[in-house]
This record gives structure tokens, sequence and C-alpha cells, in this order.
């Protein structure tokens, strides 16, 4: 399994966040200076399966890109962190499409095959895309 770089515009957040634990989670990231867990989402969809702390620190630090790993319902199992409350990927589908969001702590990812670790340095995030080679120019030529 691995990931890829995606913008984290392209990435489509169905749940609510805790505004202290993204602080934390972006002092922590700061201090390391790179990224170290991917986000994950639905491959054809794109909205975060988990990962939405993270996705929020990337639009607070205005990342160009972020490490992702995009699958399917196939490959992960989905539960809610509510007690007895059940929750099913077409309600996940649902919220995404609908652009509201699921309370704080509702889904809960479960990755049969687990994750992936990266370390991504910040920089590569946060450069802009690559453009093409532009002439140079000497001083003198100036």
């Amino acid at each position: 399994m691995e990931y890829c770089l995606l913008s984290p515009a392209q990435l489509i957040p169905t749940e609510e966040v805790n505004l202290d634990s993204v602080d934390a989670l972006q002092a922590q990231i700061l201090q390391a200076g790179s990224w170290t867990a991917p986000i994950t989402a639905e491959k054809d969809a794109l909205f975060v399966m988990d990962g939405h702390h993270r996705l929020t620190v990337a639009h607070r630090l205005r990342l160009t890109t972020v490490p992702v790993v995009l699958l399917d319902y196939d490959s992960v199992r989905v539960e809610s962190w509510r007690p007895g409350e059940n929750i099913t990927p077409a309600e996940i589908f649902a919220m995404a499409r609908s652009g509201r969001k699921f309370p704080y702590k509702t889904t809960r990812h479960i990755f049969a095959h687990g994750l992936p670790i990266c370390d991504v340095p910040l920089e590569l995030l946060s450069s802009p895309a690559p453009m093409d080679m532009a002439p140079a120019f000497s001083a003198g030529a100036l």
C-alpha cells in the first residue's frame, strides 16, 4: 500500500474536528518539520476516511499537497465511536455529497492491512507545483 500526494482542496471532509486536537497536532507537525501519517480517502469520491485533523492542519499551513492513501470499502470496515450507533459507507457517501459533516468522533475506519507511514518534509508539501523550466538569465545579461 502506497500513498500519493494530493491537494488538500481536493479532499472532502465528512466529520467535524476538535480544535484543541488540531492545535496540538499542528504544533507536533511543525516541531517535527515533516508529515508522518497519510490521510486516508475514498479512492473515487475523495472524501476523508481518517485524517480530518491532519486535513485541517494542512489547510491552516496552506500546504499545496499532502500524503494520501486512496482506499475503498472493500478493504475498510467502518463503525461508530458512539455506542449503539451504526454508520454505513452509504451514509458516509451521502454526508460527503450533502456538504454537511458528522459530529466529531462519529465514524471509525478500520484498515485491514494497516496504513503506511511516511516522512515527507513540510518544505516539499508547501512548495508550488513544478513549472516548466524558465530560461536562465545571467546577472550580466539583465
